[in-house]
């Protein structure tokens, strides 16, 4: 792995876990538990565990989302578009959260909905997280670390403050059988869902964009058609002779992955593979579907015109 990616990886993951971080300091930032929701048609992957897990799967809801930490569990949800409208183009969806929980609602059931719409199949990944403690003040407090170890000194200018800490290099390897065995099993299952095989993406949100390009950079096994990391980290990489089209959205005022890197659209251009990158004037970090009234509302309609003009968009052909 190049120092770069993991630097892009790190990236994506801290995002989330700061993003999280900074709201709570800005804002009232109270999180609830929540019973665990239904999750109809979620396929256990039988993947495995977590090492030294302390605490079961749990859920809280927060920002009036739902969330959901400690996945020791990996499973895949299956969303099916109505028949008249599947043309047999398939994407794995991986919420973010910084590998500690996962935005599930927002970057994932919404996201499976809305490409429902647009006649694609989606599954969900819940793929599994790095531990956080089993209680919710615990998980506050340890979000509260993280952010106070990479604030600059109180009362001194960012420029003149020590740099703050790297964050450790990220271990993805649970993350990444998971969603091999994702993909493993949409194959496997392509016929019963109607889907093309050679018609398999990936897209992610902040954690799952870093998780996305990771199995693209790095799978032996996954031999995807396109991929879309939402507000990921932009770091330059290598790109592999038959990477697929790329299509990148984030926001200008994202504090956590913009800094005015484009290392990554470079890697893609300079290989000269398709890539399509939009940077919004506005929308800060982790805005999902967007928000209304600001630029990035729209940035999914983009999207599907963006798989439209690939031909991810056009009914399969029939036998």
């Amino acid at each position: 792995m190049t120092n770069r990616f993991i630097t892009l990886t790190k990236a994506a993951a801290l995002a989330s876990v700061l993003a999280f971080a900074a709201s709570a300091a800005a804002q009232d930032g109270n999180i609830y538990p929540l019973d665990a929701p239904a999750e109809p048609g979620a396929i256990p992957l039988g993947t495995g565990g977590v090492k030294d897990q302390p605490a079961k799967e749990s859920w809280f809801r927060q920002w009036g989302e739902p969330m959901v930490r400690n996945v020791s569990d990996a499973t895949l949800t299956p969303y099916l578009p109505d028949p008249a409208k599947a043309n047999g183009t398939a994407v794995i969806v991986a919420p973010g959260g910084g590998f500690r929980w996962l935005s599930i609602n927002n970057e994932g059931w919404k996201i499976a909905k809305a490409l429902n719409a647009q006649g694609v199949t989606a599954f969900v990944l819940k793929y599994r997280l790095f531990p956080t403690p089993p209680t919710l003040d615990g998980l506050k407090e340890s979000m509260n670390r993280t952010f106070a170890a990479v604030t600059p000194a109180a009362g001194k200018p960012a420029g003149e403050a020590p740099p703050a800490p790297k964050p450790p290099a990220w271990d993805l390897s649970n993350q990444q059988v998971d969603a091999e065995a994702a993909y493993a099993l949409i194959v496997k299952n392509a016929e019963k869902w109607h889907i093309d095989p050679n018609r398999i993406g990936m897209m992610g949100f902040s954690a799952g964009a870093g998780l996305t390009m990771h199995c693209e950079l790095h799978s032996k096994t996954m031999k995807l058609a396109f991929i879309a990391p939402i507000y990921g980290g932009q770091g330059a990489v290598e790109v592999p002779k038959d990477a697929p089209p790329l299509f990148v959205a984030l926001a200008i005022d994202d504090p956590l992955m913009f800094h005015g890197d484009f290392g990554l659209i470079k890697s893609w251009s300079e290989a000269k593979r398709p890539v399509e990158f939009h940077l919004y004037q506005n929308g800060g970090h982790g805005f999902g579907m967007g928000y209304p009234n600001h630029p990035t509302y729209w940035w999914f309609e983009v999207f599907t015109h963006w798989l439209d003009i690939n031909g991810f968009l056009a009914a399969k052909a029939a036998k």
